[in-house]
């Protein structure tokens, strides 16, 4: 138990946290906003002067429904996007009113995963953030729902939310919801029970993990807060699981919710975000020893260990690194357009510096640029 209670106190003595709240916990049975719910979650927030606070906060797309008269998430993307145009407006007002109670000003920041697998543009997101925090002002983060595409998008604001811990440097990660904590089977099942303490993944073995939830406004479910909490331990973070009501007792390091320890060790770097936020474009098929290299001795992916290219690309854009079975074992930024590469393959940087010119004596994904899949 003494284990226990001091990963307790760890949470109680967390000073940046990240604390994400699903749209089921924001909004009315018809969609919009309950200005009551936001003011709770605000008064709980508020009340902690001593801490860095970053808000990651679905509810756009539900708080644009009613408005538009739409009786439901809508499924399409265009129409998705329309009503997150509407509803952010609405929920960072609501936000910016809230905490005015209490003095304290918000910062809207609005993120796709373009927007961080790139360095200048990690860079970038982490120095906004990490300002505003300076200035006590508090972090709304949303998924940018009203540009984002297919093909850029998070998914759900789970995933949002362990990654923008990592990105801040954050102590702790609270996700809220609807229920207060996981469960061993069906919370509505009896002889079920909460799970306090998850240590790693061996303790989720045999855990049957529910869908979305029955409100119908939210993308989640705790199917992706499992997920989420899972990122997060892994790099180093520890994750606090429960119910919007219990908002106050996980920051105070309560005995409440579902517990995630630690499972890695910390890191600074954007590479989880390559890992776990983008969307590979393409991928490149390597030889044996290529996949050696970059497996083994984490090496960058030279032009002479490309065996074929799949898929249409541009310069910077994420692929994925496959072995000859078609197993994807890394993925990387790609450092030239997927026209441009057939005529490199096989063939050392030195001969295409010759050739080519000196533009061309270069990697094709640069270890610095690398993530393995499968470490």
């Amino acid at each position: 138990m003494a284990g226990a209670a001091g990963a307790r106190q760890e949470v109680a003595d967390a000073r940046r946290i990240v604390v994400k709240v699903g749209s089921s916990s924001l909004t009315t049975a018809a969609g919009g906003l309950d200005a009551d719910r936001v003011d709770a979650l605000v008064d709980v927030l508020a009340k902690h002067q001593d801490k860095e606070i970053v808000l990651v906060s679905s509810g756009a797309i539900a708080a644009g429904l009613a408005p538009l008269g739409l009786e439901r998430r809508p499924r399409d993307l265009a129409r998705q996007q329309a009503a997150a145009s509407v509803g952010q407006g609405l929920l960072v007002a609501r936000y910016t009113a809230s905490f005015a109670r209490y003095g304290r000003r918000v910062g809207q920041v609005l993120l796709t995963s373009d927007d961080t697998s790139r360095r200048a543009h990690y860079r970038n997101a982490y120095r906004t953030l990490d300002q505003l925090l300076a200035m006590g002002a508090v972090p709304i983060v949303n998924e940018n729902d009203t540009v984002a595409t297919d093909e850029i998008r998070f998914g759900d604001n789970d995933r949002l939310a362990a990654l923008v811990a990592h990105l801040v440097r954050a102590d702790l990660l609270i996700l809220l919801s609807d229920v207060d904590g996981l469960y061993d089977g069906d919370p509505a099942t009896p002889g079920t029970s909460r799970i306090a303490e998850v240590r790693g993944p061996a303790d989720l073995v045999g855990v049957s993990i529910g869908s979305a939830g029955k409100a119908g406004v939210g993308t989640g479910g705790m199917v992706t807060k499992v997920e989420a909490a899972r990122i997060a331990a892994a790099a180093g973070i520890p994750v606090v699981l429960t119910s919007a009501v219990h908002a106050a007792d996980a920051l105070a390091g309560g005995p409440t919710g579902t517990h995630f320890l630690r499972t890695g060790r910390r890191s600074a770097d954007r590479l989880l975000w390559l890992a776990h936020a983008s969307t590979p474009q393409g991928a490149l098929v390597l030889d044996d020893g290529a996949v050696r290299a970059v497996v083994e001795r984490h090496s960058s992916l030279l032009p002479a260990g490309i065996a074929s290219v799949e898929g249409e690309f541009s310069a910077g854009d994420p692929v994925e690194l496959r072995d000859g079975t078609g197993r994807a074992v890394a993925r990387g930024l790609v450092n030239f357009d997927a026209r441009e590469i057939p005529r490199l393959m096989g063939r050392s940087t030195r001969e295409l510096a010759r050739e080519l010119g000196p533009a061309y004596e270069r990697e094709v994904v640069h270890r610095d640029d690398l993530v393995l899949l499968h470490p």
